[in-house]
C-alpha cells in the first residue's frame, strides 16, 4: 500500500513538472494568454465590510503569497517569459500578485473581479474578459490576474493559488495550452 502511495505521489509530480515545462516552453515563444490566479491570501473570504477601494477590508496575500508572487515573477525573468501587459482584478489581492511578480503597476480590469452571481452580470463579466483575449495579437505574453471561479467559468480548469493557465481563443470559448504551477 505504502508503495502504490509512492508511486501515485512520483507520477503526479511527473505529471506536473511535464505540464509546467510545456507551458514555460509556450510562454518562452511570446504571444500567449496567461490566466494567472492570485498568489496565496490569508482567511477564505472577503469580510462582510468588504470595499474594493480599501484593501484593509479585503483577503490580502499572506507572507507566504507574497514570496510566491516574487516567485512567479523571478520564474518568468529566468524562464525569458516576455510580458507585454498585465491585466488585473481590482481586488488587492491579484493587484499585489500582479505588482510583486511584475514589477510594474497593473492596469485595473473590472471584468477580472471575483464574478457576480446575478448570471446577466456574469455572462457581460466573462463576455468582457473573452472580448479582450480574443483581440490581443502582441509578440509578447498578456498576463490577466484573476480569481479561481473566473478562470473555471473560463476554461474549466481550477487551479492552485499562484497558478498559470495558457490559453488560446477558440471558437466561443478557451483552449487551455498549457500550465504553470510556482
Amino acid at each position: 500500500m505504502v508503495r502504490f502511495l509512492l508511486a501515485l505521489m512520483l507520477l503526479l509530480a511527473s505529471a506536473t513538472a511535464h505540464a509546467t515545462d510545456a507551458g514555460w516552453a509556450l510562454l518562452r515563444d511570446g504571444g500567449h494568454i496567461v490566466l494567472l490566479r492570485h498568489a496565496m491570501v490569508t482567511g477564505a473570504a472577503d469580510p462582510a465590510n468588504f470595499d474594493i477601494a480599501k484593501c484593509p477590508t479585503q483577503l490580502n496575500l499572506s507572507a507566504r503569497g507574497q514570496q510566491q508572487a516574487s516567485r512567479i515573477g523571478a520564474l518568468f525573468a529566468a524562464r525569458a517569459a516576455p510580458i507585454e501587459r498585465v491585466l488585473s482584478s481590482r481586488y488587492c489581492r491579484c493587484l499585489d500578485t500582479a505588482r510583486i511578480a511584475f514589477e510594474a503597476e497593473p492596469e485595473p480590469f473590472a471584468p477580472l473581479d471575483l464574478l457576480k452571481t446575478d448570471p446577466a452580470e456574469k455572462a457581460a463579466q466573462l463576455e468582457a474578459t473573452l472580448k479582450e483575449i480574443r483581440g490581443y495579437s502582441g509578440s509578447d505574453n498578456l498576463v490577466l490576474v484573476t480569481h479561481l471561479e473566473n478562470i473555471v467559468a473560463l476554461t474549466g480548469v481550477a487551479p492552485r493559488e499562484g497558478e498559470a493557465v495558457v490559453v488560446e481563443p477558440q471558437g466561443d470559448g478557451l483552449r487551455v495550452l498549457g500550465r504553470v504551477t510556482f
